[in-house]
């Protein structure tokens, strides 16, 4: 039998537009709506950033990235939340580093590596020690020599126990081979406040609070948590400098989906936030929320969270630390 014209023009079309999912093996997805949840509350800097990755996934998905604000528990209902759901790419979770944290602090019904796949950081979290422009302790030598001189009662304040710079503080305390003083207030606003009033010696914080009265002349910056000095403040030195070498301490926010997520659908999600942390708009974005932009492979986001685990497992039982 003779092969029609009209048979062969339609066989030509059909060869012409085989589905995406024959090309990249994700299945044509996404297909429908995505839900990104986020396990802080609507409003803070978690959420600023997930609204954001939301928006630009939406467009380079061409499907609807929606907001799912699930608040509790230090962020693990949120978190225990996307443990359990399917793992098909149409449910995904924006968490901190103390997705590699929490478990260690309180019961948690998830283990932040066998029940989640990574996918990609967003972004790291830079930090500072400071100081009271008035206090004696003018730089982190300084610091470290008081602490020594009078273990135990050179004071830091912190936004509550078992959180970041509590974290942090031991973190820093225990390489340093100085005991100190932990002063537990209930967030970052009445930390400041007490920095500000000399209730305490330091603290620890995020550019993004505390920078803005360093330059009211009323903070003194004296090292940062960061590898490297940072731009924004480019005189000041990083703590593995200033007396604690080879220290780094930086938060992260990055993007896992549940356990047994294909690995397509993975890859293209990697590839897409690759491409979003490349854009001028967004990186601005986030350098305006206090953040430095950070992309990275499924394979590197991995060896962080694993490492994260080792890591603030034993600051966590060498300060005895227990959550609130």
């Amino acid at each position: 039998m003779k092969t029609s014209f009209l048979q062969l023009t339609l066989a030509l079309a059909m060869c012409a537009i085989v589905p995406a999912a024959a090309q990249t093996g994700d299945g044509g997805y996404p297909q429908r709506a995505i839900k990104l949840v986020v396990p802080f509350p609507a409003g803070g800097g978690v959420d600023a950033v997930g609204r954001l990755v939301a928006e630009r996934l939406s467009a380079s998905l061409r499907q609807p990235v929606l907001v799912d604000n699930r608040p509790g528990a230090g962020g693990g209902l949120g978190t225990s939340a996307v443990a359990r759901a399917p793992a098909d790419g149409y449910t995904l979770l924006l968490n901190t580093n103390g997705h590699a944290i929490l478990p260690y602090l309180q019961k948690t019904d998830w283990d932040p590596v066998a029940d989640f796949v990574p996918i990609s950081q967003v972004l790291v979290l830079p930090m500072m020690v400071f100081a009271n422009i008035n206090s004696p302790i003018k730089s982190l030598g300084d610091l470290i020599a008081s602490a020594k001189a009078n273990p135990g009662k050179v004071s830091y304040g912190s936004s509550g126990i078992g959180g970041p710079i509590h974290l942090g503080m031991e973190a820093f305390a225990s390489r340093a081979g100085v005991k100190l003083l932990h002063v537990p207030y209930r967030g970052n606003a009445p930390m400041v406040t007490a920095l500000l009033g000399s209730e305490v010696d330091v603290t620890l914080d995020t550019l993004a609070v505390s920078y803005p009265q360093v330059r009211a002349g009323k903070f003194r910056a004296i090292a940062t948590t960061s590898p490297t000095r940072l731009k924004i403040a480019p005189d000041v030195p990083t703590i593995s400098e200033a007396g604690v070498p080879g220290f780094d301490y930086l938060g992260w926010q990055g993007i896992l989906a549940p356990a047994g997520t294909p690995p397509a659908v993975v890859a293209r999600l990697s590839s897409e936030l690759l491409k979003i942390l490349e854009m001028p708009a967004v990186r601005q974005k986030l350098e305006e929320l206090g953040y430095e932009p950070r992309s990275s492979t499924p394979g590197e986001f991995l060896a962080t969270i694993k490492s994260d685990s080792v890591r603030y497992r034993k600051v966590i039982a060498d300060a005895q630390i227990k959550a609130e």
